[in-house]
């Protein structure tokens, strides 16, 4: 009997030799070998955006930041910060977590994804938002000059994200199986801070972030960019399932692989800033071909994820195939 999508991912995540390569789609994809290729997972949604109305040059997202965007299709940048200065703290609105209002319409997206596996997701969790709100430059120097306050700050931002696991979980128990969010942790070097305060400061807080994920049946999804590499074994300890990791060439390969093949589920595809933009198909290929040899193991642990973003992302259409050739061909029946 074959595998469902569902059955194929969770197998590919726990290790449990999945039939064939998972696959991690926004739309379906037309390819000329493979015919139409149709993802496994399916993301259902809270009225939750983080980043205001896309359609709009100027906007303020739930949490009062100002995003500008450019002429060009993108996420933006934040221009204003509701918290950059402490003296607005005690006038500050914040965003009710239990408004019912957030999860209307979740019930709806569930109607003919009775096979999938299906992820809820949150963009900035812990970290990213504490910059959002503050401001980057002044997100970093609270650790050493507001200490109190910083972690004041991330107390109140972990209980929102306790409140919305709790409200999602309750409403849709058992139907969700993976929460997917965003915690970007590195520059192209290394970790943005340094290593002993984030596991003094960040770790104990994942850590009741992770178990209450865990408790609520989930496995825990998490995409970070950059280089990041000093802390992903304190993330596996604390239960990180699947790492959403888009520039494996800043991570090194090798030395990823090495590490965590067959420890770590990853979610990945060719290197969209150093291979996907501007190698030949060739190179794409054989980067495919490398990652699968390096980051799965023959009993699961890779999911390829793939952008469909190739405009925004200069992309060329035929990379993009090139890429899906070397990782099915490698992972085909």
């Amino acid at each position: 009997m074959e595998m469902t999508s569902y059955e194929v991912v969770r197998r590919a995540i726990e290790m449990q030799t999945p039939s064939r390569l998972p696959i991690k789609l926004e739309q379906p994809i037309l390819t000329p070998r493979w015919g139409l290729l149709e993802s496994d997972v399916a993301v259902v949604r809270w009225k939750y955006i983080g980043t205001g109305d896309r359609r709009k040059r100027e906007t303020y997202d739930e949490w009062g930041c100002l995003w500008v965007r450019s002429e060009i299709n993108n996420m933006g940048q934040i221009k204003v910060h509701p918290l950059e200065s402490w003296d607005r703290l005690d006038a500050y609105a914040w965003p009710d977590p239990d408004d019912p209002a957030l999860y209307a319409g979740m019930e709806a997206q569930f109607t003919g994804l009775e096979d999938r596996y299906i992820l809820t997701d949150f963009f900035m969790l812990l970290f990213e938002r504490m910059q959002a709100l503050r401001g980057f430059e002044n997100c970093l120097t609270d650790f050493y000059q507001e200490p109190e306050k910083a972690s004041a700050l991330a107390d109140r931002l972990v209980d929102f994200d306790l409140r919305v696991i709790d409200n999602i979980s309750r409403r849709f128990p058992g139907r969700i199986h993976g929460f997917w969010f965003t915690e970007d942790w590195g520059t192209q070097q290394a970790l943005m801070i340094n290593p002993r305060l984030w596991r003094s400061f960040f770790k104990p807080r994942y850590r009741v972030l992770f178990d209450a994920m865990h408790a609520a049946g989930w496995h825990i999804w998490m995409h970070t960019d950059g280089r990041m590499n000093a802390v992903l074994e304190d993330l596996l300890e604390l239960g990180l399932d699947v790492v959403n990791l888009q520039q494996p060439r800043v991570n090194g390969i090798e030395e990823i692989g090495s590490q965590f093949r067959g420890r770590l589920c990853f979610e990945s595809s060719a290197d969209i800033q150093a291979t996907l933009p501007g190698k030949s198909p060739a190179e794409v290929k054989s980067e495919a071909r490398l990652l699968l040899e390096q980051w799965a193991d023959r009993r699961g642990g890779f999911i390829l994820s793939i952008d469909e973003n190739e405009v925004d992302l200069n992309i060329p259409h035929e990379n993009t195939l090139a890429m899906i050739d070397g990782f099915l061909e490698g992972r085909s029946p």
